[in-house]
């Protein structure tokens, strides 16, 4: 595909967009059909069934709002989101939510590529009868199965948009048969009435404004993605709805198949454990076998070609001479290491759910300002010849707009201060209240800012 070059600065004419209404639908489905997702639904079983449905479509849909409206900017200037993120950071202010970027897609894929690797690993030890992860000896599965997912991923974005799309394909198809036999195996085992009125445990319950935030962190994650794709349909509606149904699809059908599947095994081993929330745990325990365990790996590289891409490009942002091919070998690279980190921890759950926390505290007010700037202050109209020009039009001060940089701090010193408090923990949860304020203060710091220059 080409595309046309202004100071480093890529935009995709209308006449080189080719991503249709089924890429686009199929890209987010495949985001959010993955090993990620199963796992979030497990843990929310914390929440119990009915509670866990409500905060997951809410909290949701309210996330994918912003991937809405992240998207329309990526149809509009035929950008990607991190090289938007220049005209309200400024052009080197804009490395932060590139680096933020850059390491939230990393930790996806390691947590992806982590539960994939269980999966080799079980069927090591099922083929060789190597011992599997968590028993005396389980590293060495885990390690070549990390590995193996690592070479995967690595040729998967090497062959390019058009190899990325075709794995979604594939993928989709498969992960369909893979849901409904799950479903069946689930419901084999346990009743939808007993799913319903299964009683979390009291030590194990988990907060509704917790769980508000951490469906919020895992969805906002894609949002910072939207404009890598969306800049690749010529239609404004494909831009605008097929994404938000797309995801909203995909996390809501995988999380509720983790979320029966873990609940189930609560229900007929009579303890719920978190820790076996992921799909590889969960196959294992349902007696699914190998095919099982294969369609989980692939789930894996659907979900992590998106992931890679939206890395890459984060890179290719703050390294602008970087090609994107070589951006991509890197981040596979910082993504295998960071894949091994749960190892050393001894708890993949505790490591996610800190990730989650991070990812959190910085996206929300990231998505916030770059929403603020382009649909408030820029009404919806930025120059694209002039993102990338030094001293240009979003040059602001030294190449960074401290004003935004300011926002960013205290958005992110906001929520570390009050989202374990028990008015924002025990309620609405603090991800989206934060994205409110820190949009209002980007707001009045541009006033007075602006009004300064004037």
């Amino acid at each position: 595909m080409k595309e046309q070059q202004h100071a480093h600065i890529f935009s995709v004419p209308m006449k080189s967009r080719k991503t249709t209404r089924w890429d686009m639908f199929a890209t987010w489905v495949g985001a959010n059909a993955n090993n990620g997702t199963w796992f979030v639904g497990g843990v929310l079983a914390a929440c119990g069934f009915a509670l866990a449905m409500k905060v997951l479509v809410l909290s949701s849909a309210l996330s994918y709002v912003f991937l809405s409206l992240i998207g329309y900017i990526g149809y509009k200037t035929g950008v990607s989101t991190m090289s938007i993120s220049r005209a309200s950071f400024g052009e080197r202010g804009s490395y932060l939510p590139s680096l933020v970027n850059i390491t939230q897609f990393i930790g996806w894929t390691a947590a992806n590529t982590f539960i994939a690797a269980q999966s080799v690993s079980i069927l090591f030890h099922d083929l060789l009868g190597w011992p599997v992860w968590g028993k005396h000896g389980g590293y060495l599965g885990l390690v070549v199965g990390i590995l193996i997912m690592s070479v995967l991923h690595i040729i998967s974005v090497s062959s390019g948009s058009r190899s990325v799309q075709m794995i979604e394909r594939l993928g989709i198809i498969l992960v369909l048969i893979f849901v409904i036999w799950e479903s069946i195996a689930v419901f084999r085992t346990v009743s939808l009435s007993q799913i319903v009125h299964w009683q979390v445990p009291a030590h194990s319950k988990m907060a509704t404004g917790a769980a508000i935030d951490y469906v919020a962190a895992f969805n906002l994650a894609w949002v910072t993605a939207g404009a890598d794709f969306t800049r690749f349909t010529a239609k404004r509606d494909n831009a605008i709805y097929t994404p938000f149904f797309g995801a909203l699809f995909g996390v809501v059908w995988f999380a509720f198949i983790g979320l029966i599947s873990t609940i189930s095994i609560a229900i007929s081993s009579g303890v719920y454990d978190a820790n076996n929330s992921d799909p590889s745990t969960i196959a294992s325990k349902l007696g699914l076998g190998v095919v099982a365990l294969l369609v989980i790996i692939l789930t894996s590289m659907t979900a992590n070609a998106v992931n890679l891409m939206a890395a890459g490009s984060a890179l290719s942002n703050i390294f602008t001479k970087l090609r994107l091919k070589y951006s991509l070998w890197i981040v596979v690279l910082l993504a295998t290491i960071v894949t091994f980190i749960p190892m050393f921890v001894g708890s993949f759950l505790t490591t996610f759910e800190s990730f989650l926390d991070y990812v959190g505290m910085v996206l929300g007010p990231t998505i916030a300002i770059i929403c603020t700037d382009f649909y408030i202050r820029a009404h919806r109209q930025y120059d694209i010849k002039e993102l990338g020009k030094v001293n240009g039009k979003y040059w602001y001060h030294g190449g960074i707009n401290w004003m935004a940089m300011i926002t960013f701090v205290l958005g992110v010193a906001f929520f570390v201060g009050v989202h374990q408090l028990p008015l924002f923990a025990n309620t609405i949860g603090a991800t989206f209240v934060d994205m409110v304020l820190s949009g209002l203060l980007y707001y009045v710091l541009m006033l007075f800012a602006d009004r300064k220059e004037a």
